[in-house]
């Protein structure tokens, strides 16, 4: 639990068995919109520490239906496995499914993706942001699990400022250049050259 006066609150913790390893999930609620958000933690660490984490937002589509029309999916796959390797680290899994839009708009831009858009440009042409997504819980999430020093696995520049805005020193960053298929280039393509995303370029020819 937390003080009134915050916008975030813990709620409990419990043992999450993967097929990866053994897990612990933590939920957290946003207080105004009773969002709920979770943390996966595997290892133990010291206060000051730099501990890998991944920043993932949530993508129905990618995570449980297994789309390949974005990486998001083999993303999570390959960060909980690069966790486990190396003995400690967290996911902060954010429910902000379609970059901040929703589930159901998601679904819309896609349909406007089957039409000739690319991903920005139909998320501007339903009114929104091309990327709508907040990241400040992911302080008090840290804070919680007594992180204060990361390696970033991430290929979004944004993430890294987000938490350095937020007080979180980002040590360095861990590409994830993982799930790249026929399916999404083009999709990834318009992320490295509209929203910054850093990929190899030679894994998208």
């Amino acid at each position: 639990m937390t003080n009134a006066d915050s916008p975030f609150e813990y709620i409990s913790s419990a043992k999450l068995p993967t097929r990866f390893g053994q897990f612990t999930i933590h939920g957290f609620v946003e207080v105004a919109t009773d969002q709920e958000h979770v943390a996966l933690s595997y290892g133990e660490w010291q206060d000051d520490e730099v501990v890998p984490i991944r920043i993932h937002s949530e993508c129905l589509t990618g995570d449980a239906l297994f789309s390949t029309r974005c990486d998001c999916g083999f993303q999570l796959e390959k960060a909980l496995q690069n966790i486990v390797e190396h003995g400690k680290g967290v996911i902060l899994y954010l429910r902000q499914e379609g970059r901040g839009i929703g589930l159901l708009n998601k679904i819309r831009a896609y349909h406007l993706q089957d039409n000739g858009m690319d991903t920005v440009e139909a998320n501007e042409h339903l009114g929104f942001d091309a990327d709508l997504r907040d990241y400040r819980i992911c302080r008090f999430m840290l804070d919680h699990l007594h992180i204060h020093k990361v390696q970033l696995m991430t290929n979004n520049p944004r993430k890294i400022k987000a938490l350095t805005d937020l007080g979180i020193e980002v040590v360095g960053r861990t590409p994830i250049d993982h799930g790249i298929t026929d399916d999404n280039k083009g999709y990834i393509r318009t992320k490295t050259q509209k929203l910054g995303h850093e990929f190899d370029p030679h894994l998208l020819k």
